[in-house]
């Protein structure tokens, strides 16, 4: 059997929310959802992979439209092909989709090349008749794990939002089995964040810990004085103090904050993860790395920068991708990250887990779905089919 791709659709879709963090509102957030269509035939129709961007970049539907679709419906369909002849090689897939591009450049392209490598990949698993994350960790000669550590990211600033309204959401998430949340910080002065900071942990106190983002809002003064404040509280983690690309920023951090700090998201290729692990003064003994596929050229790139972290002395445990979305589960329960990040009540219906699925002490357990299990998802898949149609 061989396999080919017969197409690669694209639609922008609002995930729009009248939330903010530090930087940004949601106002008006898009993201593109992409189907690859396969001549492979199961039970009657073909199949279909699914890839989506994460939250907090817009829809890429010009550069996947204009640029990527094409360079893999006019490529050569037997170079695309693994060893076998089988199934598609996900990594010819990729170089096809990178021909004729410069190095450098990550931002301009990564988040539109990793939605359809997300596809790409939900396409050979279902093709091999597996869930990605076993397909992964026999790959990888691993053992599965289909338990992954999840938590809960909101406390968002909103129009009206006082304290006792972020206590309540917060408790819901514990109501839901959560036993980490996470809150934003930077949108508000450094005293009216201490005060939302200590209603949220009066609200969860030893039921659940506590992490703060800044979403790369603070200049390093800023960033220390916030590091000075945060170390008195025992949280989980202080996350993206400053510019993501300011490694020096990140690094200084390390002197005045001891707990853990998180950061990564915002970096789109194995190269940038491998400039923050050098420069940024990261400590692999407590804090933790974000890359999320989706933006950052997909599944391909990501096993490249977790083969660079080891060879510098990191754990896959230490990542838990940001971005919540059903790829990073599988690849953190097939390769073993340290778990994922989730969205319970935000940018539905493309964040969160399979219908049926629940949090329990903080974990949930992938079911055996095959690719990465969109299908499981009932409102998400009604768009993905409609797609596809």
């Amino acid at each position: 059997m061989s396999v080919r791709i017969v197409d690669v659709r694209e639609i922008t879709k609002p995930i729009s929310s009248p939330i903010r963090n530090a930087y940004i509102d949601f106002t008006k957030m898009t993201t593109s959802l992409v189907a690859v269509v396969t001549d492979v035939v199961r039970d009657g129709k073909p199949v279909v992979g699914y890839g989506f961007n994460s939250n907090g970049r817009y829809g890429q539907g010009g550069l996947i439209r204009e640029r990527f679709a094409n360079r893999l419906t006019d490529a050569d369909p037997q170079a695309l092909l693994d060893a076998t002849g089988g199934n598609l090689d996900p990594d010819k897939v990729w170089a096809a989709m990178m021909s004729n591009e410069k190095p450098g450049g990550h931002g301009e392209r990564s988040v539109a090349v990793g939605t359809i490598d997300m596809a790409v990949w939900d396409a050979v698993a279902k093709i091999a008749g597996k869930p990605l994350f076993r397909l992964l960790a026999e790959r990888h000669g691993r053992t599965a794990n289909p338990k992954v550590f999840v938590y809960a990211a909101g406390g968002y600033y909103y129009p009206g939002k006082d304290l006792t309204m972020l206590r309540a959401e917060m408790r819901g998430y514990l109501d839901r089995g959560y036993n980490v949340v996470k809150m934003k910080i930077g949108g508000a002065s450094i005293a009216e964040d201490r005060e939302r900071i200590e209603a949220v942990l009066k609200e969860i106190g030893p039921q659940a810990q506590l992490a703060v983002d800044a979403n790369g809002r603070f200049d390093l003064e800023t960033a220390i004085a916030y590091a000075k404040m945060l170390r008195d509280y025992p949280l989980f983690w202080y996350e993206e103090a400053g510019d993501p690309l300011d490694y020096q920023v990140q690094a200084a951090l390390a002197e005045f904050y001891p707990g853990p700090m998180a950061t990564g998201e915002n970096l789109f290729s194995h190269q940038d993860a491998r400039n923050l692990i050098r420069y940024g003064g990261m400590r692999p003994d407590r804090d933790w790395l974000q890359f999320d596929c989706a933006l950052s050229y997909g599944l391909c790139e990501y096993q490249r920068t977790l083969e660079m972290l080891e060879a510098h002395g990191w754990s896959p445990s230490r990542c838990i991708p940001h971005g919540g979305h059903q790829m990073s589960l599988n690849i953190a329960a097939g390769l073993g990250l340290g778990g994922n990040e989730s969205y319970p009540d935000l940018f539905q219906p493309y964040g969160g887990f399979p219908d049926g699925v629940r949090v329990e002490n903080g974990h949930i357990t992938m079911p055996d779905l095959p690719g990465i299990g969109f299908e499981g998802k009932a409102d998400l898949y009604k768009e993905m089919r409609a797609l596809a149609a």
